[in-house]
């Protein structure tokens, strides 16, 4: 059975590791709307935490970080499973993530219930988007 999960104003770190938890129990999951999840924190500390993610390194030999939002989340969700071992490995093929919502996943969209009610309530927080345009990402059309 496949589990397609909305992450629009989802705390990222949350939602990945409810994802991460459904992968290794062996479900597959479809992640949508990536680029509506959100991190919480002060936006300037945030921006810069990523900001120094991506600079870190060098360009050809890494670390490599992603700087599109569907591939942040599963840079993120890659730290919360052991993809080195066979059973991290088939959790993580298991998951794909989208930006938007694809045409034959619409009618499958399912919204999780968060354990403390409205995350996003009197919380500080920034886009994956927003995050993802400040360290480099140009998406397909915008310029």
């Amino acid at each position: 059975m496949t589990r397609v999960i909305d992450a629009s104003n989802r705390v990222i770190g949350r939602l990945t590791s409810e994802v991460a938890q459904l992968a290794l129990d062996g479900e597959e999951v479809r992640v949508v709307n990536s680029e509506e999840a959100v991190v919480s924190g002060d936006k300037e500390e945030v921006l810069n935490e990523y900001k120094t993610k991506y600079d870190r390194g060098v360009r050809d030999r890494g670390p490599h970080f992603p700087k599109r939002p569907d591939k942040i989340i599963k840079r993120t969700l890659r730290g919360m499973i052991p993809y080195n071992k066979p059973r991290g490995k088939e959790a993580f093929s298991n998951v794909k993530t989208y930006l938007g919502v694809p045409y034959d996943l619409e009618e499958d969209v399912e919204e999780i219930e968060s354990k403390s009610g409205d995350e996003l309530k009197n919380r500080n927080y920034v886009k994956l988007d927003e995050i993802s345009k400040f360290i480099g990402w140009e998406p397909r059309g915008e310029k």
